[in-house]
């Protein structure tokens, strides 16, 4: 087992790692919308969606990985009508390869953020 670390994604909030490399998976933890660089929160669903892949794909590359490596990932939305808002976002990232996907509304994510994402990806 090894944990992934990276400065060009948000810091975790808690008690937890960015990802964890087990075996030839690596699970990413949820990302909010936090630019890494001012430590805010993005505003409106499409930006933080593109913000939380952005986080992602950086916890990857220190990982070794891309986007293309994704085999599964969980979106929590704080309201379930920002699903097609959301959807384009991550359509726009995942082009080509799409990876298996779960979405559930939460009623309240870390910083009041309105998504949160997380991933496993295949080394």
């Amino acid at each position: 087992m090894k944990i992934i670390k990276t400065k060009k994604a948000p810091a975790a909030i808690g008690p937890y790692s960015q990802a964890i490399v087990a075996g030839d998976f690596v699970f990413c933890s949820g990302q909010i919308g936090i630019n890494p660089t001012t430590g805010n929160l993005v505003e409106g669903i499409e930006d933080q969606t593109k913000q939380v892949i952005t986080n992602l794909q950086a916890v990857l590359k220190a990982a070794r990985l891309d986007l293309a490596s994704v085999v599964k990932t969980t979106v929590f939305l704080k309201n379930i009508n920002d699903f097609p808002k959301m959807n384009n976002v991550f359509a726009s990232f995942f082009d080509k390869h799409k990876p298996t996907r779960s979405t559930i509304e939460a009623s309240n994510l870390p910083k009041n953020a309105l998504v949160e994402i997380d991933a496993i990806a295949l080394k």
